[in-house]
């Protein structure tokens, strides 16, 4: 999967939002990939439905300043069709029903890296990601380099392929100490991707009451 893109606002739709909170609004854009199928996300307030026809492509946000020192987070997500189990270590062959990458960067870039365009934010070797799954063939909490970071992101494994529904909640900070050491930083962005092309499968799902706390 190569980090081309081409971004597109989403749509926006008025919902109220509480402390905490992670909207999925207009302040959401698009990632599609060069001759491939496009997943569908479909943002809707607190959820976010995402259908994906043997495609892959992914959502962002900037994460609001007041949240960047964020050490935990959580979030529910179903799926009523699940991609095979594949191996998320090996470039291209890696589909996943859900992953959601938390970006972060150190406090003295946070502010120029936030407004940055999704590739320079996961490109950047000032940043680093936590990348949390739903898919693949290894088992609950496994973790891994992932393959498209050199170094620079490490994949943890929630929820193996398949169909269900589940709530999560995850300590960012011990988990970024485990995977990275050093100095957290600020989380400046939020990432989702469904993948389904080298598979030539489909996925059905949705993710809601995303929020982040101190």
């Amino acid at each position: 999967m190569k980090k081309i893109i081409s971004l597109i606002a989403t749509a926006a739709i008025a919902m109220p939002i509480f402390a905490g909170s992670v909207a999925f609004d207009g302040s959401w854009k698009t990632q599609k990939f060069p001759f491939k199928t496009a997943a569908q996300f479909s943002p809707s307030g607190n959820s976010l439905g995402i259908s994906n026809n043997a495609g892959v492509s992914a959502i962002y946000t900037k994460v609001n300043s007041g949240d960047w020192s964020s050490s935990s987070a959580s979030w529910n997500w179903s799926v009523s069709k699940s991609v095979a189990a594949t191996d998320l270590r090996v470039k291209g062959g890696d589909d996943r029903n859900i992953a959601v990458y938390f970006v972060f960067a150190p406090n003295d870039q946070a502010e120029a890296l936030s407004n940055a365009g999704i590739n320079k934010l996961l490109s950047s070797n000032s940043t680093k990601a936590l990348v949390y799954t739903h898919g693949g063939k290894d088992g609950r909490g496994s973790s891994f380099a992932n393959p498209y970071m050199q170094g620079r992101g490490k994949t943890v494994v929630l929820r193996g392929s398949g169909e269900g529904n589940w709530s999560e909640s995850v300590n960012l900070a011990s988990d970024y100490s485990q995977a990275f050491g050093g100095e957290r930083g600020a989380l400046i962005g939020i990432v989702i991707t469904s993948d389904s092309d080298d598979t030539n499968s489909v996925v059905n799902a949705n993710m809601s009451g995303l929020k982040l706390a101190q």
